[in-house]
């Protein structure tokens, strides 16, 4: 059996959502895949290449003003060229987001990624985990503190730098990078067996 490769095609301005890519890529990595991590702000033809050879594309962006972040909507527009050749066509996707406020419009920028991955015909992974923190006996410790399915949102004061980044943020966004390769290893038996 090959090692799925899983690669993050993400944006971070300030920092934040680079440890929660870091933490994606940690998740994966645990659960046996082959991980890269792509700055798209950076990209190079490289790292393109390695993208198109990636069984599973995981989105990742800081939202700002209720989307994702200006870089990150530049390397979406570049994908036309793979959506014109259906390039990504069935690949796996998932996606992660940071933002100061609690809620933060995080979840717009979850449903970006969603949209982005529909349109280039890729399947959606969610983050599979039941809510945390929202009853009497769960605490902000809890995975899934903030209770997005859509994929993994991270919650960083505006005020703090990266080191402050939620523990319990960086444990779910680890979640995500398992359930993502884990899905991928399945997914290519599923092709293999086909």
């Amino acid at each position: 059996m090959t090692t799925p490769v899983v690669s993050l095609a993400y944006h971070s301005g300030y920092g934040h959502t680079a440890v929660i890519a870091e933490a994606v890529r940690d998740g994966a990595v645990e659960a046996g895949a082959e991980v890269h991590l792509i700055n798209v702000d950076e990209i190079t033809e490289e790292q393109w290449a390695v993208l198109d050879r990636s069984d599973a594309i995981v989105f990742g962006s800081p939202t700002y003003m209720g989307t994702a972040s200006g870089a990150f909507h530049v390397f979406a527009e570049a994908t036309s060229k793979r959506w014109a050749t259906q390039a990504w066509k069935d690949k796996l996707a998932a996606g992660f987001t940071n933002s100061a406020s609690k809620s933060g419009d995080k979840l717009h920028t979850l449903q970006y990624f969603q949209i982005l991955a529909a349109q280039l015909g890729m399947h959606w992974v969610n983050l599979g985990l039941l809510p945390g923190w929202n009853s009497s006996t769960g605490s902000e410790q809890d995975l899934n503190r903030l209770g997005v399915f859509a994929g993994a949102a991270a919650q960083t004061n505006a005020d703090e730098g990266p080191e402050a980044v939620h523990k319990a943020d960086i444990a779910t966004a680890e979640a995500l990078g398992r359930r993502v390769a884990e899905t991928a290893r399945v997914f290519r038996r599923g092709l293999a067996a086909a």
